[in-house]
């Protein structure tokens, strides 16, 4: 790691490229398509959740039986948290390959951010879902 001063005078350090990006770019260009491709899949993932939601919302919402409507809707909102839980988690995939491949700090700390923000999102996610299965099994 090498040492230069930038106009402000402060200490810039240059990173050299690592092995992975001086060697074998073709790897490093194949796991940069393999996270698009896993960001694709999430958002379609994501997607076929939210079609299926609604359709399963407004089949719930037709039905002149509140409790049926109640139960039926309750149904959908498990379904759409798996789903979400499931793109919350590819995307988590991806980042931590993005990050890997990136040699930049920011990279490392926008990672850890995050990893953190969707952590917390599946946690409370999986928590109201226990209490929504709960709610259908009574």
């Amino acid at each position: 790691m090498e040492a230069a001063a930038d106009s402000s005078g402060f200490l810039d350090y240059v990173r050299e490229d690592s092995i992975l990006h001086g060697q074998v770019d073709w790897l490093v260009l194949a796991l940069e398509y393999a996270a698009a491709g896993i960001d694709i899949f999430a958002c379609l993932i994501l997607l076929v959740g939210g079609i299926r939601f609604v359709l399963g919302f407004l089949k719930a919402e037709i039905s002149r039986d509140d409790a049926i409507r109640v139960r039926g809707v309750n149904r959908e909102r498990v379904e759409l948290g798996r789903y979400i839980l499931a793109g919350l988690e590819l995307l988590i995939v991806s980042d931590i390959i993005h990050t890997a491949l990136s040699l930049a700090m920011s990279d490392l700390v926008f990672l850890g951010l995050l990893v953190v923000i969707r952590s917390l999102i599946s946690f409370f996610l999986d928590r109201e879902l226990a209490e929504v299965k709960k709610e259908l099994h009574q």
